[in-house]
């Protein structure tokens, strides 16, 4: 099964990355819709497309408006599986006739609503299938408006756990989620020492993430939504000096994984 990393910068594209979005194409599953959402496209193989959004920041959600062109000819239908409040700003205020006069062709889904066992309770998260073979559990991550990560159990057996938009620390609630995992698609958004403006914007610096990787045992870790000022992002021969005996990818945009 492949993993393409369709956009894997935060905050802006650049002339080298856009921003987060990542495909499991086989499976129909998009994690959030950044500017690389694009790419989308021409790895439609499904007949529904199923977005999981993180959060609604803008260079998490802008692709949401490319689903005309996403979805031109295809037989795909598009679900966006989120948190109520962020649904609502999309609605209300993303797709607002002044911003964007004819809304995209998508049926959202509250993901605390569809919790399978029971009622998830605000802040302690839930899971749900997607597909009748792939379960999606969801848990809340520390950012500033609110965000979710997510971990898939595909039908291979392996994990995908995709956190972003955090500070990583390992007394964080959600490293306990992710323990495990096959593979962990992690935000590092800076270098190490700006940890406090990192706290502050809710962003990771490098070394926390690593930490997090390794204590929650990830057989293989790819950093993601890295700044786009270049010369801000940790070097990669310092990230793979740090990382020591972890399996680390710094990807590039368009870069497949297979699991």
């Amino acid at each position: 099964m492949q993993i393409h990393f369709l956009g894997t910068t935060g905050y802006h594209p650049n002339n080298e990355r856009h921003t987060m979005c990542v495909m499991i194409p086989e499976l129909g599953i998009v994690f959030d819709a950044g500017s690389g959402f694009f790419r989308a496209r021409d790895l439609l193989a499904t007949e529904e497309l199923n977005i999981l959004l993180s959060h609604a920041h803008l260079d998490h959600l802008i692709g949401l408006s490319f689903l005309f062109d996403v979805l031109y000819r295809k037989d795909t239908r598009a679900n966006l599986f989120a948190m109520a409040d962020k649904i609502d700003g999309i609605e209300n205020h993303f797709f607002h006739p002044t911003l964007f006069p004819v809304r995209p062709p998508f049926t959202t889904h509250v993901i605390e609503q569809v919790s399978q066992k029971s009622p998830a309770k605000p802040g302690v998260g839930g899971q749900f299938t997607v597909r009748p073979n792939v379960t999606v559990r969801w848990f809340p991550v520390e950012h500033p408006g609110g965000a979710v990560g997510f971990r898939l159990q595909l039908p291979n057996g392996k994990s995908v756990a995709y956190v972003t938009d955090t500070t990583a620390a390992l007394d964080a609630s959600y490293v306990t989620e992710i323990e495990d995992v096959d593979l962990l698609i992690h935000e590092c958004y800076f270098d190490d020492g700006v940890e406090e403006h990192a706290r502050l914007t809710g962003h990771s610096c490098l070394t926390p993430v690593l930490q997090v990787a390794r204590q929650c045992r990830a057989r293989q870790t790819v950093l993601v939504h890295l700044n786009p000022l270049n010369e801000w992002a940790p070097p990669t021969e310092k990230i793979h000096r740090l990382a020591g005996e972890l399996n680390v990818v710094v990807p590039t945009d368009e870069m497949v994984v297979d699991i």
